[in-house]
C-alpha cells in the first residue's frame, strides 16, 4: 500500500475522530480503515490513536505525525493540481524551432494571436536551417520540411508544398532561362552553407532521381538572405513555394523548370516527441497551426 494513502486515511481519522465517518468519506469499509491504521502503526512502531467505543483521539506520537503529514499531503495535492492544470489550459514555456524563412513568413505572424488566445503561455522561437534534436535541444515542437526519417516523432501535416527553382526577371533577361535541369550547370546557383536537403537539387528522371551539382558565387546560412539575394538578381535559388510564392505573385521572382518535378517531397510538418500524456501547450500549439493553415495553407493559395 502506498504510504501516502495510509497518511491520507490517518489524517482523515484524526480530523473526524471516527473510523466510520472516514470510511464513508473515502468509500472504504470501517474494517479497511482500521487495518490501514494498524498497518501504519506497525510500520512506524508507534501507537498513533487512542481508540474508544465512541471516538478516537491522537496520542502524543499521533499529534507529531499529524503535523508532519498535513503539509506533505497538501504538497501532493498541489503537485497533482499543477499537472492537471498543465493538461487543461496551455501554460508555461513552449519551445519552438523552425527555419528562418518559414518562421518569418508563417510562424511569427501567428504569435500575437496565439498569445492572445493563451495568455498563460510563453513562447521561445529559435531559428535554424539545420535539423535540431528535440531531446538534446529541449525543443517542444519543430517545423520540419521535406521527408521525415525519424519515425520516433509524431508529425502533423500543416500543408502540401513543393520545391521550385526561381530567379529574378533581371537575371533571366541577362543570362537566359534554363530549359532543363542540366542547364543549371551553366548558371549562378546560390545555396545554403548549412547542411540541408534544400541544397540537393534533385529532379525526377526516366531512370530515377537525378541530382544536379550546382555552384555559385554566394552562399549563406540564412534562408531569408538567400531569398533576398535571388530577388536582387545575383543568381538562381531552389526554395519551397511557402517561401517564394508571394515574391512570384509580386513579379519579383519567376518560377523556372516547372515541367520538371522535384524528386523529393517538401511538405510541411509540425513534429514533436511521442508522449502518451501530451502536454496542453504542445497540443494547443499544434492544433493552432493546423487551424491557421486550413483548409488551404497560405503559400498554396498564393502559388
Amino acid at each position: 500500500m502506498d504510504s501516502s494513502i495510509e497518511m491520507a486515511v490517518f489524517v482523515r481519522v484524526a480530523e473526524t475522530g471516527n473510523f466510520s465517518a472516514t470510511a464513508r468519506a473515502l468509500k472504504l469499509t470501517p474494517s479497511a480503515v482500521s487495518k490501514l491504521i494498524g498497518r501504519l502503526e506497525d510500520r512506524l512502531g508507534a501507537r498513533l490513536l487512542n481508540r474508544t467505543t465512541r471516538r478516537v483521539s491522537l496520542t502524543e506520537e499521533g499529534r507529531t505525525f499529524y503535523q508532519h503529514c498535513t503539509p506533505i499531503l497538501a504538497a501532493i495535492e498541489e503537485a497533482e493540481q499543477a499537472i492537471t492544470e498543465f493538461h487543461g489550459e496551455p501554460r508555461g514555456l513552449l519551445k519552438v524551432n523552425a527555419s528562418t524563412a518559414f518562421a518569418q513568413d508563417h510562424i511569427e505572424p501567428l504569435i500575437p494571436d496565439l498569445l492572445a488566445r493563451y495568455p498563460d503561455l510563453r513562447v521561445q522561437l529559435t531559428l535554424s536551417e539545420s535539423i535540431v534534436n528535440l531531446i538534446e535541444d529541449e525543443v517542444d515542437v519543430a517545423i520540419r520540411i521535406g521527408q521525415l526519417p525519424d519515425s520516433s516523432l509524431i508529425a502533423r501535416k500543416l500543408g502540401s508544398a513543393r520545391r521550385m527553382v526561381v530567379g529574378a526577371p533581371a537575371y533571366l533577361e541577362k543570362y537566359g532561362s534554363p530549359k532543363t535541369p542540366d542547364d543549371l550547370k551553366d548558371h549562378n546557383c546560390l545555396i545554403l552553407s548549412s547542411a540541408t536537403t534544400f541544397n540537393q537539387w534533385e529532379f525526377k528522371g526516366p531512370d530515377g532521381p537525378r541530382r544536379i551539382e550546382v555552384s555559385g558565387n554566394f552562399e549563406t546560412s540564412n534562408g531569408i538572405a538567400l531569398h533576398r539575394a535571388a530577388i536582387a538578381g545575383i543568381g538562381l535559388i531552389r526554395a519551397g513555394n511557402f517561401t517564394v510564392a508571394q515574391s512570384i505573385r509580386k513579379g519579383l521572382l519567376v518560377s523556372i523548370l516547372d515541367d520538371f518535378d522535384a524528386a523529393t517531397e517538401a511538405n510541411v510538418y509540425a513534429v514533436y516527441l511521442h508522449n502518451r500524456h501530451l502536454s496542453a501547450k504542445v497540443r494547443a500549439f499544434v492544433d493552432f497551426l493546423v487551424e491557421a493553415f486550413s483548409p488551404v495553407a497560405p503559400w498554396e493559395q498564393a502559388s
